[in-house]
């Protein structure tokens, strides 16, 4: 069964934490810290497999999740990495983000690969936070989240030339007759109702060659859904160059064949821009029909009269078939092959994109305040509130980047609530002004005044239970 579109589910590996640990070794007093970091978290990355060639498998399998990275050990020894997820999809696959359908990988060549989530950080250990002043320190990085994500994958096959018309036209009679495929053929409409491709040599062995790819007949309203209209046209997009087939006998329902071509491009247009200012030439078939040689050369001269280039054939006989396959290949030639990388998909949490001190703070009503910002919201996860240590360190970030004051500034209250990434802070007391604590850590220990309260029952200044 051939299937163009899956919708799954994805999720990055998180980050290993890191740990608290002091070197105790016999005759060693004092050792020090030496907390190892925790593993990085696993990517998930899509992989094009040649070997596919629909997106079936996803059928059977819809949620796709990546290993956690390990938390870190004493003896300053690392938790392992977790290992990344592999996704194999066919040729021509295209991922998008199904909440805001920007594309996030488009998938052409074999062996092509794509990071679509990058795994979590692991968490530092508490070797990473010793100083001259501090030699013990109690405090480590929690691991950072990994992403999740739902995303849609679209196949449209590969090909250089797209054939297209009404039903029975006999396009797949021309691509038996112009390669080494194989589609069945029959006397009725809607023979195919999958793609089938073709690969045509020019010239021999040692001349050119070019895929064709054979799209199910297209109908009245097939770019308004009628049918599988939209499916079929959706297949057509990658090709460089449209063969529009006619069937110059009018079929077994005796049809204007100039009404079939007016009909097809119609909705070739009505589905994009790009697609009716794709290249084309226009075929008229079934030469071996006394109806379609009558009608050859009044069609003829209507269609270049319009501008269109315009060949005869006989997909059944092979009456200029090869002919046309050689200005094919000479019009492929002459068009250069699109540019299709891509916008690299977005990570919520990265340090290396963005400004640490970038941030925005902004009064959502009268006791709801929000802080975002990249850099800020990974710090936050990271951060286990349930170390004292750790608590601080998050507080004198919020000094040290003028959030604090920015929040007093738009008219934050004790009791209020700060929202921050995912969840809801509650604002406390009055801070030490940043630099006297700076200067003078034995004050900051003090009198030490914290001013968020986590929802979650944990002082963030203290770490008791609330």
């Amino acid at each position: 069964m051939f299937q163009d579109k899956a919708k799954i589910y994805i999720k990055s590996g998180e980050g290993g934490r890191g740990v608290v640990s002091f070197r105790r070794e016999k005759f060693v007093p004092m050792g020090g810290p030496d907390g190892g970091d925790g593993g990085q978290g696993a990517s998930i990355i899509l992989r094009v497999d040649d070997q596919l060639s629909t997106l079936q498998p996803f059928r059977y399998r819809q949620h796709f999740r990546a290993e956690n990275g390990q938390p870190g050990r004493g003896q300053k020894m690392a938790g392992k990495n977790g290992e990344d997820l592999y996704i194999d999809v066919p040729p021509g696959t295209t991922a998008i983000n199904d909440e805001t359908d920007k594309i996030l990988a488009d998938m052409t060549e074999p062996g092509e690969t794509k990071v679509l989530l990058r795994g979590g950080k692991g968490g530092l250990g508490n070797v990473h936070f010793k100083s001259s002043v501090h030699q013990a320190p109690r405090m480590a990085e929690l691991g950072e989240p990994g992403v999740e994500l739902w995303i849609r994958l679209e196949l449209k096959v590969i090909a250089d030339v797209g054939l297209v018309g009404f039903p029975n036209a006999g396009k797949s009679t021309l691509l038996a007759a112009a390669s080494a495929a194989r589609p069945k053929i029959a006397d009725y409409p809607f023979t195919t109702l999958e793609p089938n491709l073709g690969v045509v040599e020019v010239g021999g062995r040692d001349g050119k060659t070019f895929v064709i790819a054979d799209i199910p007949g297209l109908i009245e309203g097939a770019s308004e859904g009628v049918g599988l209209g939209i499916e079929f046209l959706r297949h057509v997009e990658r090709t460089r160059l449209l063969a529009h087939i006619v069937d110059g006998s009018g079929g077994l329902e005796g049809r204007d064949p100039l009404n079939d071509f007016d009909t097809i491009m119609n909705e070739v247009d009505s589905y994009s821009d790009e697609l009716a200012n794709k290249p084309r030439v226009v075929v008229i078939n079934k030469l071996d029909i006394p109806e379609a040689q009558d009608n050859a050369p009044i069609l003829r001269m209507e269609l270049e009269s319009r501008g269109e280039e315009v060949f005869e054939i006989s997909g059944v006989t092979g009456q200029g078939v090869r002919e046309l396959m050689e200005v094919i290949s000479q019009r492929l030639m002459e068009i250069p092959k699109e540019d299709r990388t891509a916008e690299a998909g977005e990570r919520v949490y990265t340090l290396e994109s963005s400004d640490e001190r970038s941030w925005e703070a902004e009064r959502l009503s009268a006791h709801h305040f929000r802080v975002s910002g990249v850099n800020l919201e990974q710090r936050f996860h990271m951060t286990d509130f349930t170390l004292e240590e750790a608590a601080e360190r998050f507080q004198r970030m919020l000094e040290l980047w003028g959030i604090s004051a920015k929040l007093e500034e738009l008219g934050v209250k004790p009791g209020d609530v700060v929202h921050v990434a995912d969840d809801e802070l509650v604002w406390d007391q009055t801070a030490l002004d940043a630099e006297d604590a700076l200067a003078n850590p034995q004050r900051r220990r003090r009198t030490r005044k914290q001013r968020l309260q986590a929802r979650q029952g944990i002082d963030v200044g203290n770490g008791r239970e609330a």
